[in-house]
């Protein structure tokens, strides 16, 4: 089976050979044909042959440039607390990738557990959501997951999160790298947030600003890191990450960056037998849960299984083979640039209409 891993090791020239090299090549030239299609549709919006449907509350879309996990839902969580606290609205409105029609895909059903008093409402027609989050659901500010493609809603704040162990997608368009569009459209950008800066060394940190300098001097420049918070089971209980550091413990995850799963897995104290890779957004069936189970018995010295939030909202149980199985949850840690961020979300604020419920409480009083 072709897995994400066997592909990234080919587009990132680790895997060599003349058959990689030739499905390299092959890469390159649809590569091209993609970049056309993303530089005609950006063109139409650049120039104002098409423009985004205007709202009359604030708008954020939090997005990226390349394909796979860059850490958008804890700073989409993050947000929307933020937002919360302050008494605003807030609603976020995605696409929905990978769910079933009718149904929630793994980030909405996570995202569900998450902020269980923020609405979330998944469409693919994104301009529809829109319309029904502000006429009937009285969003004071819709929050946009992995929009910044998606220009067909207009927006007040672009924040692009870059992940600092694959900053830039290997350097090329899909499916030669990762991008989804050129790098240098990091200038629509309005704030740049870098994520997973613990993984790698202040130097490669340094240059990857220095890179984000050249494409887009006016964005201002935010650090995450992504912090375990807790053990959560299918049940609904809770434990504290330390109770597994030091412990010999076998995960498995389908996401688009499973090295950085594994690295807050090490870094929590975690011994990590083995990490089985799935496909992003993988709907995991019964063969593979059958899987599962056999490989959690054949390891007899663990004490638990792990996996993320997103997969264990899919799988639905507590145990496999006999060991329990937990989902690490992780928590946007905001490292610089937080007084810059708030800063600006406060201007946001600032700029929603009058509260149409709040009269009407004025009015009964």
């Amino acid at each position: 089976m072709f897995t994400v891993r066997d592909y990234k090791e080919i587009i990132s020239g680790k895997r060599r050979g003349p058959g990689s090299s030739l499905l390299r090549g092959m890469m390159w030239v649809t590569s091209l044909f993609y970049g056309f299609g993303v530089g005609a549709r950006n063109r139409s919006f650049d120039t104002g042959r098409q423009a985004g449907e205007k709202f009359d509350v604030p708008v954020i879309s939090v997005g990226n440039l390349t394909l796979g996990g860059t850490g958008k839902t804890p700073m989409v969580a993050w947000l929307a607390r933020w937002f919360r606290e302050h008494n605003v609205r807030v609603t976020l409105i995605s696409r929905g990738y990978g769910a079933e029609e009718g149904a929630q895909n793994d980030e909405a059903k996570e995202l569900e557990q998450l902020l269980p008093d923020v609405p979330h409402l998944q469409n693919p027609k994104r301009v529809e959501a829109a319309q029904v989050a502000t006429e009937e659901l009285a969003a004071q500010v819709l929050l946009l997951d992995d929009a910044f493609q998606h220009r067909q809603i207009a927006r007040d704040l672009d924040i692009v999160l870059i992940d600092a162990t694959e900053p830039f997608g290997f350097g090329y368009l899909f499916p030669r790298g990762t991008l989804r569009e050129p790098v240098q459209n990091l200038t629509r950008a309005d704030i740049v947030v870098l994520t997973r800066g613990d993984m790698v060394s202040a130097e490669q940190r340094e240059k990857i600003w220095q890179r984000v300098d050249q494409l887009d001097h006016h964005a201002k420049k935010v650090e995450m890191h992504h912090q375990p918070s807790r053990l959560l089971n299918s049940s609904g209980e809770e434990q504290q990450v330390a109770s597994l550091a030091g412990k010999r413990v076998l995960a498995f995850c389908g996401i688009g960056n499973p090295s950085g799963f594994k690295h807050s897995l090490t870094e929590a104290g975690m011994e990590v037998a083995e990490l089985r890779e799935f496909d992003d957004h993988y709907n995991y069936q019964r063969d593979d849960i059958e899987s599962l189970q056999t490989w959690a018995r054949e390891e007899e010295t663990i004490d638990a299984i792990l996996c993320t939030h997103k997969d264990l909202v899919k799988i639905g149980l507590d145990q496999l083979g006999e060991k329990p199985l937990w989902a690490l949850t992780i928590e946007a840690k905001i490292v610089a640039g937080k007084e810059d961020l708030e800063e600006v979300l406060s201007g946001l604020i600032t700029k929603i209409p009058p509260d149409p419920y709040a009269e009407d409480l004025d009015e009964s009083l």
